[in-house]
């Protein structure tokens, strides 16, 4: 009875060699681009393949974030059955952008992703209005964030100081829609003449928001 045990003790007993791969390749989101410390809009996916080109399942991946400040939603992943593995990547405030993969058998592969930071804050509607003193505007104030390169950014904060003339901005701040824009109401002051409003996002150059109070 005792002989039968020695198959299956054997086999608990072997040992079992870690997964390993020839290649690691990422086969989606290398080199997007994105808002400073927001999250890429496609997920990056990694794949592990033997030396027949077959997908290597478990094997262990690590994840660091060389450059950039930016972070990922797991340090370590495992590839599914394909030899596939995919983790979400924000990125941090810098411009250049690289995370590191690590998997064993495999060279460290880098990807590269642009954080883009508020270059412009451009008047798109409601500058140059008249109306009589201590009135709401008629047009809404609306201003558009962009990077260089001229692409809106969403979820800016953006602040709205009023510099001449008085008056109030509702709100005082907030933040850019999907297509970069920001709306406010503006009120003029109680005295005829000149009003401004000074316009921040981020470290761009601000912009200056003007009308004119009629008595």
């Amino acid at each position: 009875a005792s002989l039968a045990l020695v198959g299956p003790l054997a086999a608990c007993q072997k040992a079992t060699a870690p997964a390993s791969a020839r290649d690691l390749t990422l086969v989606q989101g290398d080199g997007q681009q994105r808002r400073a410390g927001g999250l890429l809009p496609i997920p990056l996916v990694f794949r592990a393949v033997d030396g027949d080109g077959r997908g290597v399942k478990d094997l262990p991946i690590t994840l660091t974030v060389e450059a950039g400040g930016g972070a990922v939603d797991s340090a370590s992943v495992k590839t599914n059955a394909s030899g596939e593995a995919r983790v979400r990547w924000t990125v941090g405030q810098a411009t250049a952008q690289t995370l590191m993969a690590q998997a064993p058998g495999t060279p460290p592969l880098r990807a590269q992703a642009t954080a883009l930071v508020p270059a412009e804050v451009e008047i798109a509607q409601g500058n140059n209005q008249t109306a009589r003193s201590g009135a709401v505007l008629p047009n809404t104030i609306v201003v558009r964030v962009r990077s260089v390169g001229g692409v809106a950014l969403d979820s800016v904060p953006v602040s709205f100081l009023i510099t001449a003339g008085g008056g109030t901005i509702t709100p005082q701040s907030t933040i850019t829609s999907a297509s970069g824009e920001a709306s406010v109401r503006w009120t003029l002051g109680p005295q005829a003449g000149a009003n401004a409003v000074l316009v921040r996002a981020g470290q761009a150059e601000p912009a200056v928001v003007s009308a004119t109070a009629a008595p």
